[in-house]
């Protein structure tokens, strides 16, 4: 289950207050578009509301920068309820943020020091500038490792989560000495019990059923809840499998 969004913006407050009381840094791998502008919104906030320190936040990713001003040209699909809309005319830029675009620029921030929250892709860890930032940074134990999304099981992101005490990089072993921990509010899908809600509230509750987008163990679970709800045929499909409707 993912924890509601003020659970989620209540967790990464206390991290990010915690990691810089302790002189470290925080790294974020996040997915370039969507995530990312989703993690400066909530920081924003929370900056605004006086429950996170002056830490400086990099966000060292091109292709989110790009997004993030492709974002700020469209402010009218944003909800205009949400406060943080009707008190700025930009999201996306505030007095702890920078956006940073060239390498040269990228490679100084592993010779900061102090506090700092980088957020990079890939959103898995898999690839882009968060590699370079993980290889200088998961040997210091005052540093942490703060996931936000799903990380699919072989990926870098999913052996730091499952508490690897060492992970290569760039061809080099690491030793991980950084803490590592999980934020799921953010995650873009539905969790279970979303999903059954959603079931549920269909009329007639259908009679067919296909659970596809994620790891083997995790599609049979949802799968015998979707058979317990009533959804008396299930499947879990296979690569090139056909089935006629």
């Amino acid at each position: 289950m993912h924890e509601s969004v003020a659970q989620a913006q209540e967790l990464l407050a206390g991290w990010v207050n915690k990691v810089s009381k302790r002189g470290g840094k925080i790294f974020i791998p996040a997915f370039a578009v969507g995530r990312v502008q989703e993690l400066i919104y909530e920081l924003h906030g929370l900056e605004r509301a006086g429950l996170i320190p002056d830490v400086p936040i990099y966000v060292d990713s091109p292709l989110a920068v790009n997004a993030t001003d492709i974002f700020r040209l469209h402010p009218e699909a944003f909800d205009k309820t949400e406060q943080l809309i009707r008190m700025t005319d930009d999201l996306f830029h505030f007095k702890l943020v920078s956006y940073v675009r060239k390498v040269e620029e990228s490679k100084r921030l592993n010779e900061r020091r102090g506090p700092a929250v980088i957020i990079a892709a890939s959103g898995m860890a898999e690839s882009g500038r968060i590699l370079h930032h993980l290889r200088n940074g998961l040997d210091d134990h005052r540093n942490l490792v703060l996931m936000v999304g799903f990380q699919a099981s072989h990926t870098l992101g999913e052996r730091l989560r499952s508490g690897a005490s060492e992970v290569k990089i760039f061809g080099e072993e690491v030793k991980v000495r950084a803490q590592v921990a999980l934020i799921s509010g953010y995650s873009a899908h539905a969790d279970r019990p979303e999903l059954l809600a959603w079931t549920n509230g269909l009329g007639p509750k259908p009679r067919r059923a296909f659970v596809v987008h994620g790891e083997q163990d995790r599609l049979e679970g949802m799968a015998s809840l979707l058979r317990e709800a009533g959804v008396s045929d299930v499947a879990i499909p296979t690569l090139g499998q056909a089935f006629e409707l």
